[in-house]
Parts: structure tokens; C-alpha cells; sequence
């Protein structure tokens, strides 16, 4: 009896170490944690770079310092995401892994080529690649972009990637863009998808904007890194057509029902001293869509935009906090900006795009009563480039945060 039990145990435990087998100790592979893909003189021919991950560097449990640098940068030929990493693994003594991956970068020309749909269809086939990824288009190379990328303040690379995607959302002038909504849009061929755009190349504008009335690489910044997160790359049918402003991608984001919905920093024109501006906090609540189809007309959609704004700065010092008659102007002003730049995009993407970035073909779906009608039907070519759009933009409320009064500058010059 004594035997059979020992048996018996021996065999729970060599089950349980056959899960062993192929363990690596962390010392054994290289991590990836951003990949640039970027077109080539070659058809179908791919120059894929690796940003490898130091895990001593930054690392909070070495204490012994290095001199060894946060990252390095392989570049190699290939076809798919797959091939290039075997060929990387030439050049790596380490085993290359890619379930680190944070983003992966397309170069702009690459992403406009009717090559990128082909490229980018290995991500899902490709088992470490997790589809969780951000996708980024660089207004230059892919290469240029991940090897000019210098963060002077994370010495951890994907750390900064995550940090600065992360940022970037919470004010709006990027979207959210992992792999695997790129693949939801494309293969529901209804509407357009919106990823980063991102420069390290800086081509500053001479005429000052707004905050987010600018592309990537065109904010005249001095020193720190030179790359810049700011707009968006639009793709219709798996192929980019054009890239948006901060500006104009924030008003997407806010259209846009599957979303989450995030409180933004933006600045208004100051209705009775318009040559200043107005800089406030805006949070949104959820934008309720309502699409009456009609299959032989136009059909009408519906859009409600309920807003907060708490302001923050009012540089003109006008008295809009205690002022009830001044205040009525500034809701007015504000509503009216919001829903001008609003409409702009709308009508950009009915004229323009003949597409939607909304993705409000998800709320006429109901209307049919089988896939077959509903494509039919032709969302993205005969119902929304023809359809009558109503906004409805409400700015419910407006507070100004910690501020009671504005200074009296007659006095103040007194």
C-alpha cells in the first residue's frame, strides 16, 4: 500500500513538471517592445526593425548600475512579422520574443500602398503578437522614427510608449488604435479607422493654432525629445487617405459611440474679447445616435452631444462667473464652436471620406433583418454619404473652478 502511494505521487509530480519543459529563464530571450514596419524598392518586401528592451536598465530591482543602453535597434528583410524575427534572431544571441510588443509603427508611405493590407494581415496569424498592440503611423520612416526616438525622462522604452499613448488619448488628439479594432472596421468594410499619427521629424508651422489645431511634427516645440504624437491616419478599405489635425480627431473621438469618453483640456474663442481665448476642462457624457433608414430617400441621423466644460483660464478677464447676462453669451459661444467644428467633420467625411469615422453603422444594423440585407443596403456608399446629419450639441453646464471673481484690470492700471 505504502508503494502504490509513493507511485501514485511520483506520477502527480512528474505531470505537473511536464509543464516545465520548455521554460526560459528571463536572462534567455530579448523582448520586443515596439516593431516598424516600412515599404521597400521590392514588391512585397518589407524592412521590419526590432526596438529590443535592456531589462536592466531602469529596472527597480537591480541595484548594481550599467552602463549598457535601454535599448537596441535591429533592421532586417522580410516578408511577415514571422520571418522577419527568425532573420533578427541572426544578429540577437537571445531568443526574440514578441509578447511584449507595445506598438507597432507603419511608415506613412507604406501605409498608403496597397501593399500595407497584405503586411499587416500576418499580425493575427502571428502567435507572440498580441493584437492588444497600439498601431502607429509615422510620418516618416518607421526606422527613422523608433531609431530618432530619445526620451530623455524614461530610460525604459516601453514604458514611455505607454505613458505617452496613454497621455495623448486622455487629451484626445490621438485615438485608441490596437490591432484588433483595425481588423474589426476593415473586415465590416462600413466605416473608416483612425490610428496615431507620430513624427519625430519637425517641420514647425510659422501661424499659431489652438493647442490641437496641428499634425504631427508641425508643433514648434524646443528641446526634450523631437517626437510628437498629435492627429490621426485615416484608412478606408484597409488603405490610409488622409491624416487629421488634433482638432479634428478629438471631435471623431467624441462622436464615436464605442469610445469611452475621456475629459479633455481645449480652448474656446472668449466671445467678448475674441482675441483671446477661453481654456477649459470639456467631459462629455454619453452621444446617443438614433438613425431613421429610409431605403427609398435619405435617410436622417440623429446626434445628441451633452457637455461640461469647467474653465480654467479666462485671460480677458471678462466677468463671466457673476455676470448671469455674460455668461448666457459664453454658453452660446462655446455651444455654437462645438458644434461648428463638429459639423466640419461631418460633413468633411460625408464629401470628402464618402465614409464614416464614427462608427455609427453599428446603430443601423438593427434596422435589418439578415447580413445580406444589410449589405445590401450599402452603408458606407448609398445610406451615409447621403444622409441629412443632425448635431444636437447642449452645454449643460459650465463652472469655473476655484476662482470666485476675475481681477478688475481698470483698477490693477489705476
Amino acid at each position: 500500500m505504502r508503494r502504490l502511494i509513493l507511485v501514485l505521487l511520483f506520477l502527480q509530480i512528474a505531470l505537473i513538471l511536464t509543464g516545465c519543459f520548455d521554460r526560459k529563464e528571463l536572462e534567455e530571450q530579448a523582448y520586443v517592445i515596439s516593431i516598424g514596419v516600412d515599404k521597400t524598392d521590392k514588391d512585397n518586401i518589407f524592412r521590419f526593425t526590432f526596438e529590443i528592451a535592456n531589462p536592466e536598465v531602469g529596472s527597480s530591482v537591480s541595484n548594481v548600475s550599467t552602463k549598457e543602453p535601454a535599448q537596441e535597434v535591429v533592421s532586417v528583410l522580410g516578408t511577415d512579422f514571422l520571418s522577419a524575427t527568425s532573420t533578427a534572431n541572426t544578429a540577437v544571441a537571445k531568443e526574440i520574443t514578441l509578447d511584449q510588443v507595445r506598438v507597432v509603427i507603419f511608415s506613412e508611405k507604406l501605409a498608403r500602398s496597397k501593399e500595407f493590407i497584405h503586411v499587416i494581415q500576418a499580425a493575427p496569424s502571428t502567435v507572440d503578437l498580441k493584437l492588444n498592440a497600439q498601431m502607429v503611423i509615422s510620418k516618416e520612416k518607421a526606422e527613422d522614427f523608433i531609431r530618432h526616438n530619445k526620451p530623455r525622462l524614461e530610460s525604459r522604452p516601453h514604458k514611455y510608449f505607454q505613458y505617452m499613448l496613454d497621455r495623448a488619448r486622455e487629451t484626445g488628439v490621438i485615438p485608441d488604435a490596437p490591432l484588433v479594432r483595425f481588423f474589426q472596421i476593415t473586415e465590416g468594410d462600413a466605416d473608416l479607422f483612425i490610428a496615431p499619427f507620430a513624427s519625430t521629424e519637425r517641420e514647425p508651422t510659422d501661424k499659431y493654432g489652438a493647442e490641437d489645431k496641428y499634425k504631427a511634427g508641425e508643433i514648434d516645440i524646443n528641446g526634450g525629445n523631437p517626437t510628437q504624437f498629435i492627429g490621426a491616419a485615416v484608412f478606408k478599405e484597409g488603405q490610409m487617405i488622409d491624416t487629421l489635425t488634433g482638432q479634428e480627431t478629438r471631435y471623431v473621438l467624441m462622436l464615436d459611440t464605442t469610445l469611452p469618453q475621456q475629459d479633455i483640456l481645449a480652448t474656446y474663442k472668449d466671445p467678448l474679447r475674441p482675441e483671446f481665448e477661453i481654456s477649459a476642462k470639456v467631459q462629455i457624457d454619453r452621444v446617443k445616435v438614433k438613425i431613421d433608414y429610409k431605403k427609398h430617400g435619405r435617410s436622417v441621423i440623429d446626434v445628441h452631444v451633452n457637455a461640461h466644460l469647467n474653465v480654467f483660464a479666462i485671460p480677458s478677464t471678462e466677468d463671466y462667473m457673476l455676470n448671469p447676462k455674460k455668461r448666457r453669451i459664453l454658453y452660446a459661444s462655446i455651444q455654437k464652436q462645438m458644434y461648428q467644428n463638429a459639423e466640419e467633420i461631418v460633413r468633411k467625411s460625408q464629401e470628402k471620406y464618402k465614409a464614416d469615422p464614427f462608427y455609427w453603422s453599428l446603430h443601423i444594423r438593427s434596422k435589418f433583418l439578415t447580413i445580406k440585407d444589410y449589405e445590401k443596403a450599402d452603408w458606407s456608399n448609398k445610406i451615409y454619404p447621403n444622409a441629412d446629419v443632425h448635431l444636437h450639441v447642449d452645454v449643460k453646464s459650465i463652472e469655473f473652478g476655484k476662482t470666485l471673481r476675475q481681477s478688475n484690470i481698470g483698477k490693477v492700471r489705476d
